[in-house]
């Protein structure tokens, strides 16, 4: 095992668009169709976001809790190598840095140091990659930055993604890692957004059709 562990932060967009089969053993929660949410009234929430919502899909503090699991499985897996992570933006972002800071947690309190590295600069190279995405639906879009990385030839690749959605059309993509399964809503909050609003709050919500009007664009 090594004792030096490093990370390697890396943003892509997610308009430059194999994976490892997923681990088999992981056991992911998931929300069913019939689900109601839970009431706005229980949160607290922007102000300007009043009226725009229909209920709370997952509050924040479990998003943080499942996050932190993720990470352990992710250290379970993976932690003895040195990692790119790649974090696709913007709706990435907010998820990517709180997995990478739970490992960081992890680390402290394991064997395992774990450098961490923040890198705008494109890569000429790969080694180990960690994708870390916001929302995966049929997986069509995953699939083309996964065929543009394999072309460095990673000696391993990665993907973990905070919601996996049910479609109507399911490629049967499905991430390494993801933290909930929802049904085929339009979500938003935790970075998730509509028109460049909804990333400032902090619980995964249903938008109503007001919302939707309000910043139709």
């Amino acid at each position: 095992m090594n004792a030096h562990n490093h990370v390697l932060l890396h943003f892509i967009s997610s308009a430059c668009y194999t994976h490892a089969l997923p681990n088999a053993s992981q056991t992911q929660p998931k929300i069913s169709d019939n689900w109601p949410g839970y009431s706005l009234d229980l949160f607290t929430y922007p102000q300007h976001y009043y009226g725009d919502l229909e209920y709370v899909l997952i509050p924040h503090g479990i998003i943080v809790d499942r996050t932190e699991r993720l990470a352990k499985d992710i250290m379970q897996d993976i932690g003895d190598n040195d990692i790119v992570v790649l974090c696709v933006l913007k709706g990435g972002y907010k998820f990517c840095a709180d997995l990478v800071e739970h490992i960081k947690n992890l680390s402290r309190n394991s064997e395992r140091f774990i450098s961490m590295k923040v890198d705008f600069v494109r890569l000429k190279s790969y080694h180990n990659v960690l994708i870390v995405e916001d929302i995966v639906g049929t997986g069509r879009t995953m699939k083309v930055l996964l065929n543009n990385i394999e072309k460095y030839k990673p000696k391993m690749i990665k993907v973990a993604s905070l919601l996996v959605k049910r479609t109507s059309r399911p490629d049967g993509y499905r991430p390494d890692y993801y933290g909930f399964e929802i049904p085929d809503l339009f979500v938003v909050g935790y970075a998730l957004d509509y028109n460049e609003h909804f990333r400032d709050l902090n619980h995964i919500c249903v938008i109503n059709d007001h919302g939707k009007a309000k910043y139709r664009v």
